[in-house]
């Protein structure tokens, strides 16, 4: 269900496959052996690369035909349904890290899922673009929608219905008694630092809700 920036491993057709730079990220926050839980989870690479490095036990969810043929192949565990009906399938912490990838901005029910993400899991993990990164600003001031790395998409036959700029998504946190415990903003896959909100064109937020029981 990803809805931008692919593939998810780069390399394959050499040989020497790597996760793309935000995934990486990713991976370095799941700790060895944790249970993950990959929401539109694509083709699995990210749960199949966790596996074979990290000794993960996942699950992907994903409601894309193809996505959950490619998982299957690749050995990932796959439910095809569809996000917008929650995870009423999954119980309270069941997992250890839940993971939307290039998702969220492509969903109707953003507060419901983040929500849900937050009670089947201990941590979350959300990357998504932002859309104040400079160029998209530069190109609203040109009277047009951006088209970008991490928004390819035009007006017309884009899939996604929801953009926030990284300091939004930090206030929609707040409001749902969330707390961001960790936040990476990168530029063409490099890490930005200076001015994020400005600088950065994809944002990977991990948060946590702020009392547990």
């Amino acid at each position: 269900m990803s809805t931008a920036i692919s593939p998810a491993i780069k390399g394959a057709a050499t040989g020497t496959p790597e996760l793309r730079p935000d995934l990486n990220q990713i991976g370095n926050w799941i700790a060895r052996g944790a249970r993950v839980l990959d929401l539109g989870c694509g083709d699995g690479a990210l749960l199949s690369w966790l596996a074979t490095h990290k000794d993960v036990r996942g699950y992907g969810v994903e409601i894309d035909v193809d996505g959950v043929v490619a998982c299957i192949s690749r050995g990932v565990n796959v439910i095809q349904s569809n996000l917008e009906v929650g995870l009423a399938q999954f119980e309270d912490d069941s997992f250890d890290y839940v993971v939307l990838s290039l998702t969220i901005q492509a969903m109707h029910n953003i507060e419901g899922i983040l929500t849900e993400m937050a009670r089947v899991g201990r941590t979350g993990i959300v990357t998504f673009p932002n859309f104040g990164y400079w160029e998209n600003r530069w190109q609203i001031l040109q009277g047009r929608m951006p088209v970008s790395e991490t928004i390819p998409y035009e007006w017309y036959n884009t899939p996604n219905i929801h953009f926030c700029t990284v300091n939004d998504f930090d206030r929609l946190l707040i409001k749902l008694g969330m707390k961001n415990t960790g936040r990476v903003v990168l530029a063409n896959g490099r890490r930005v630092e200076f001015m994020p909100n400005l600088l950065g064109n994809l944002a990977l937020v991990r948060f946590e809700r702020e009392t547990r029981s």
